[in-house]
């Protein structure tokens, strides 16, 4: 399938949450994007049941840097508290992707249709997406554009290779991997002249089990109606 995009995603902050930060408050974000974060902005700019996003590689294109602010969460008891937040400022990152069947809706098998898939997401990055794009959280937006991957010169284009220890990479949904289970996956990327290299999903050896979880599953009135429907919502934006 010919159906890679590419494009870019700046913001003035960004919080990738290292989970360990979570749950005392004091959030703290990782250096660079997860798989799971930049999948999520590729599906506020374009998504289908049909389709899993499967995020290629990474480019980091500006310096990485820090900036704390304070912020009031709301505690599990009640009130709020006072708390520092750790962000990422002035992010600038060119992402490469593809998209994928998704083989356990066999319910949409009439919707497999790569040429309207593919071409409706390059429409919905030129035009920033069809949903708010976040770095992170809610509190970070970002925006999207066109681009071609490896263009311009990036900050950290003459640094050979930058380790970054044990990340979180994203979750494995029950509806996209065919198991009532819901894990969460790590891995240990390395950073190589500015781009990062993201290995699939299923080659993920590190992963814990969050709790168990049934697949949701989206009503529809038959294959070919739901077919029909998915291609007039494409082509009416």
């Amino acid at each position: 399938m010919e159906n890679i995009v590419e494009f870019k995603v700046t913001g003035k902050y960004a919080l990738f949450t290292d989970p360990l930060t979570k749950i005392g408050g004091e959030k703290f974000s990782y250096q660079i994007p997860t798989y799971e974060a930049l999948k999520g902005i590729l599906s506020s700019v374009y998504w289908k049941p049909t389709i899993i996003w499967v995020i290629d590689k990474v480019r980091v294109m500006k310096q990485i840097k820090t900036q704390t602010r304070s912020a009031k969460p709301i505690k599990y008891s009640g009130g709020n508290d006072l708390s520092i937040y750790t962000y990422l400022s002035d992010v600038e990152y060119q992402v490469q992707a593809h998209f994928e069947w998704n083989t356990h809706r066999k319910d949409l098998e009439k919707d497999r249709n790569e040429n309207k898939h593919y071409f409706v997401a390059k429409r919905m990055i030129e035009r920033g997406g069809r949903r708010d794009v976040f770095l992170g959280t809610r509190e970070c937006q970002g925006y999207v554009e066109p681009c071609k991957f490896n263009s311009g010169e990036g900050f950290y284009d003459k640094y050979e290779e930058i380790p970054f220890g044990l990340m979180f990479h994203g979750f494995d949904y029950p509806d996209e991997f065919g198991k009532n289970e819901f894990h969460a996956r790590f891995w240990q990327p390395n950073m190589v002249k500015g781009v990062i290299e993201f290995v699939l999903p299923e080659k993920c050896t590190k992963r814990k089990l969050v709790r168990q979880m049934p697949a949701t599953q989206l009503q529809t009135s038959g294959t070919e109606e739901a077919g029909l429907l998915e291609g007039y919502s494409e082509g009416s934006v």
